[in-house]
């Protein structure tokens, strides 16, 4: 069974709870790794990688908790994938040393039309430049604008602006405009800028299996239905 720090804060994350947390589909016997119904599990085709690039999620509330969550699929192909969750009043200390890893150039993951001057904004990674330390805001997009906003200890930190015209693939929330994309849809992208090729190609083939197992999921989507054909038909 797959083992990440996004799989360990969701650990976490329910033994805090005080309640169960439901879920569309909370139902349905799900693996505890994938948090796919059992007969979709994908976890035996995880391969993981090695990249110079490395990243840290902040999440936000019950993002850990979500079945449809994406960042977990960065941490089943980086194991050394950071994860925490998001407190405006109190900052884990284990973040705080992250971000200031002398060995590493932190970046938070944001569009440069939400940054206010003087604060720098990168979309290349300057050359002979530190490896990299992605900060990625996990949550919805509205969830995102806030831990932006009320998170000083990101405040002094460069952002890192990817280009994000082409729609999205996602589909698995809804979603108020088409080129806002996921987390892993991102973290494939900084990969590929930052070299990190089969890192990056291997994230955006789980990323696709994992979204069309997730839909085969759903009764009356698409997807499920073309899969329970071709399973009558074998």
């Amino acid at each position: 069974m797959p083992d990440n720090a996004v799989l360990r804060l969701r650990a976490q994350r329910l033994a805090k709870s005080t309640r169960p947390y439901l879920a569309r589909g909370s139902r349905v016997i799900r693996c505890q790794s994938c948090l796919l119904p059992m007969r979709n599990c994908l976890c035996g085709t995880i391969a993981p990688q090695q990249a110079k690039s490395r990243f840290c999620l902040v999440m936000f509330d019950t993002e850990p908790l979500k079945p449809s969550n994406t960042g977990r699929l960065i941490a089943d192909i980086l194991p050394n994938t950071q994860a925490f969750m998001w407190s405006r009043m109190e900052t884990d200390p284990a973040l705080l040393a992250a971000i200031a890893d002398p060995a590493r150039q932190p970046y938070v993951v944001f569009p440069a039309s939400f940054v206010e001057a003087p604060r720098q904004v990168f979309t290349e990674l300057p050359q002979n430049s530190k490896p990299p330390l992605f900060i990625m805001l996990d949550g919805t997009w509205n969830e995102a604008r806030k831990m932006f906003r009320k998170s000083p200890y990101l405040d002094g930190l460069p952002v890192f602006s990817l280009d994000v015209s082409a729609k999205s693939n996602y589909v698995l929330r809804e979603s108020p405009r088409a080129d806002q994309h996921c987390t892993v849809e991102v973290a494939a992208a900084l990969l590929e800028k930052s070299g990190d090729i089969q890192a990056s190609e291997s994230m955006s083939a789980l990323f696709e299996l994992f979204r069309t197992k997730y839909l085969a999921g759903k009764p009356h989507h698409p997807v499920h239905q073309l899969t329970a054909n071709c399973e009558e038909s074998l």
